[in-house]
């Protein structure tokens, strides 16, 4: 299996990036549904960027291990994948946070929004740079 260490920077850089303006431009709906970083004025330390970088990351990895290993060598194959893992995934917890934990409708709304962009952009850079 062989994973091309620039496309999974460059998805993690994608991911952060397009995290950070998603959930600044979602931030007053979120605070509406009591999102307690929602509420954080001011820019996020360090220590919550490199959260946010090694989670990414993480993702990075994993998903363009499976394409790898799977074979994907198309942006449909890996839109299908990404969208398969968000299902998988992103989606079941947050289902079960809804119902089990009283997580607002909208802001599980909001998360997920956030996990399908993720993955598709991972999975179409991961695929597009062999």
């Amino acid at each position: 299996m062989q994973l091309n260490a620039g496309a999974i920077f460059v998805a993690t850089v994608a991911v952060f990036l397009f995290s950070a303006v998603y959930y600044t431009s979602l931030a007053s709906r979120a605070r509406a549904y009591g999102a307690p970083w929602a509420e954080r004025a001011g820019r996020p330390g360090l220590t919550f960027v490199a959260i946010q970088l090694v989670r990414g990351l993480v993702v990075a990895v994993v998903v363009a291990a499976l394409i790898s290993l799977i074979g994907i060598t198309d942006v449909m194959g890996a839109i299908e994948l990404a969208l398969a893992l968000w299902i998988a995934f992103p989606v079941v917890l947050l289902v079960a946070s809804v119902t089990q934990e009283n997580v607002p409708q909208p802001l599980a709304a909001i998360h997920a929004g956030d996990w399908l962009a993720k993955l598709l952009i991972i999975a179409v850079i991961v695929s597009l740079w062999r």
